[in-house]
């Protein structure tokens, strides 16, 4: 017994270490002082500096977290409304296709996905000419179809767990339908949505390749802009870049954590 938990032990550390030291050399060569990424010379935080006076990355850091926002945002409206209706409406006309319509993104390559949107924007400019041009709103439109499929899935699951004698005793004191879902359901899948929001905002914000097909000139994302500078070589300012997205995504996780289990002591 004892054996088997030392080697328990040894394969979650050993786990752990491969996932979190890339990370943590990481954090620590951003304060390198010079400017060759692989040899130490001190620390400093002038890139940390240079980063904050760089244009084009603030720019697209800023465009990045708007666009993230606001598609995880729609995401979670209708990724609740299609996980809700596979979840509530029982059998229907049409429920398989719909499924299959609303799950399609989670297995489909971001390459195929990214095509696609493209080949649509391009057909509906030239018959309708909207969008005229592709930019911040393609890239929304994009980013939203694909999160609200995560979402879907997990607010399914979430109403599938749920205990609906609650809801069924609301409605026998007479809530209304409305009543019902905004005072009772919600708050019984609010970790869902929370949980769906996170994963959307962070898929969107990580896109690459979707974001590629779909933006055009002076709408390039972080991710873009990143991959094109890394493209010829890594810089100080990479590293000090990708460690305020660390802190931020650590932030936002540990603050989701602490309203979940608010949440949660509430509804038990």
């Amino acid at each position: 017994m004892k054996r088997q938990s030392f080697w328990l032990s040894g394969s979650a550390l050993f786990g752990f270490i491969f996932l979190y030291a890339p990370i943590i050399s990481l954090i620590i060569y951003s304060f390198n002082e010079s400017k060759l990424v692989t040899v130490w010379s001190g620390w400093s935080i002038k890139w940390y500096v240079s980063l904050f006076q760089n244009e084009q990355i603030i720019n697209a850091a800023l465009l990045s977290f708007k666009v993230a926002a606001i598609s995880a945002t729609l995401a979670v409206i209708l990724g609740t409304m299609a996980g809700f209706v596979l979840s509530r409406m029982g059998r229907f006309r049409g429920k398989t296709l719909l499924s299959g319509w609303v799950t399609a993104p989670l297995v489909m390559p971001d390459v195929i996905t990214g095509l696609s949107l493209l080949l649509l924007f391009v057909a509906m400019e030239s018959m309708f000419g909207w969008p005229a041009g592709r930019g911040e709103g393609t890239i929304i439109i994009a980013h939203t179809t694909f999160c609200l499929a995560y979402v879907a899935v997990v607010v399914q699951s979430r109403l599938a767990s749920l205990d609906e004698t609650l809801e069924e005793a609301a409605m026998d004191l007479g809530a209304k339908p409305s009543t019902l879902f905004f005072l009772i359901t919600l708050p019984l899948i609010a970790p869902a949505l929370i949980s769906g929001w996170l994963l959307s905002f962070t898929l969107s914000l990580d896109d690459l390749v979707i974001a590629s097909f779909v933006s055009g000139p002076g709408n390039s994302t972080l991710p873009m802009v990143i991959f094109s500078k890394v493209r010829l070589g890594v810089t100080p300012e990479i590293n000090a870049l990708a460690t305020l997205m660390i802190l931020v995504v650590a932030v936002a996780v540990v603050a989701a954590i602490v309203i979940m289990r608010k949440q949660n002591k509430y509804t038990s």
